[in-house]
């Protein structure tokens, strides 16, 4: 690319930068997330999310809900609630860093169409990408719920599916 159509690109190229970046940074959390046993911590799904717990009455609700796990009946019955807390924080920040990623990604979209910066040509990648973003998301619902269900453990296929997924998004972007 020559430098004439890499200035006129530059907004473009550091947007997707910094979906690359927040893309690495969610595998690491998820690493982490996998390594603290952390992945099963929340229970319940909201496209938009929520609130982290900020005081006791609420850490109560979020135990209680996760009590109800079949991680929690069959491995982690003894767990009291100061050992919930780090899990649920690990799987929180994983969850969080997915939205401000699909806010990034989104808000940068508009931004570029706005200031009439997308080429037609560059329409189809820019869709492909955003389906691969969803379906990520998608991935790690379907991974999650495996382990939700009787079986207490994520599905080793849904994990690496999940993980694939990730790098090649990575890759793609």
């Amino acid at each position: 690319m020559n430098l004439i159509k890499q200035s006129e690109y530059r907004g473009i190229i550091n947007w997707l930068l910094a979906g690359c970046v927040l893309i690495y940074i969610m595998v690491v959390i998820g690493c982490l997330t996998r390594l603290t046993h952390s992945g099963l911590s929340i229970t319940d799904w909201s496209f938009m999310g929520s609130v982290p717990p900020l005081n006791e009455d609420m850490w109560q609700e979020r135990f209680q809900k996760y009590q109800q796990s079949p991680e929690f009946q069959k491995i982690n019955y003894n767990m009291s609630l100061s050992e919930f807390k780090p899990i649920f924080l690990w799987e929180y920040i994983h969850r969080l860093i997915g939205r401000v990623m699909m806010y990034v990604f989104a808000i940068g979209f508009v931004y570029f169409l706005v200031r009439k910066k997308i080429k037609n040509w560059m329409w189809p990648a820019f869709i492909l990408l955003f389906v691969m973003g969803a379906m990520q998301a998608v991935i790690g619902w379907w991974m999650v719920y495996s382990g939700l269900q009787k079986q207490p453990a994520v599905s080793h296929y849904r994990l690496a599916t999940h993980l694939m997924s990730a790098f090649t998004l990575f890759a793609f972007t």
